[in-house]
């Protein structure tokens, strides 16, 4: 007799099949593994990144911490500045305001007539007064029409008119300034 080529085997189970119901358990079985494995490495990695944050966080609060000591610490150099430069500021304001009466003051006494004398002159913040010594009448008309015609000057008022026998005429005037 000859001998088959093909070792024998005992199957038992031939013709039997698994029910649906056992193979959808093992299935949904595998999917909720599968889920929760998943939600696990989820659930670490979120553990993981939130040290990362709190690091962060803590990192923030220093650096807060370290800016607000600074700034404290400057409070007073900061103050010590502010009034240093309203200080420069007045004293430009001055300064400008000191060379624009320094420049009308200078024109004034430049119109005075050649025989003019200046007994006084004053000049407040928005006026001028001048008392002035002319030998004539026609250098006072030549005087206030120049002083009319000068640009910083609003108003011209002839206050007293004084002849007096060594001086010549003596002039009172007030001009208001623009």
């Amino acid at each position: 007799m000859a001998m088959p080529n093909h070792p024998a085997s005992i199957n038992l189970a031939v013709n039997k099949k698994i029910p649906f119901i056992d193979r959808f358990i093992n299935w949904a079985l595998n999917i909720g593994r599968l889920i929760v494995i998943l939600t696990e490495v989820v659930a670490v990695f979120a553990f993981l990144y939130r040290f990362s944050l709190d690091q962060q966080l803590v990192d923030l609060h220093d650096s807060i911490e370290q800016k607000q000591t600074i700034i404290s610490n400057l409070k007073n150099d900061e103050a010590k500045y502010r009034n240093l430069q309203e200080r420069i500021e007045l004293a430009s304001t001055f300064s400008k305001e000191s060379s624009r009466r320094s420049k009308i003051i200078d024109d004034i006494v430049s119109i005075i007539p050649p025989d003019g004398r200046v007994n006084e002159l004053a000049l407040n913040k928005d006026k001028i007064s001048i008392i002035l010594g002319l030998t004539s009448p026609s250098s006072l008309n030549g005087f206030v029409t120049s002083l009319k015609n000068y640009p910083e000057i609003k108003t011209v008022s002839i206050d007293t008119i004084e002849n007096k026998p060594l001086i010549g005429l003596l002039i009172s005037i007030t001009s208001s300034l623009k």
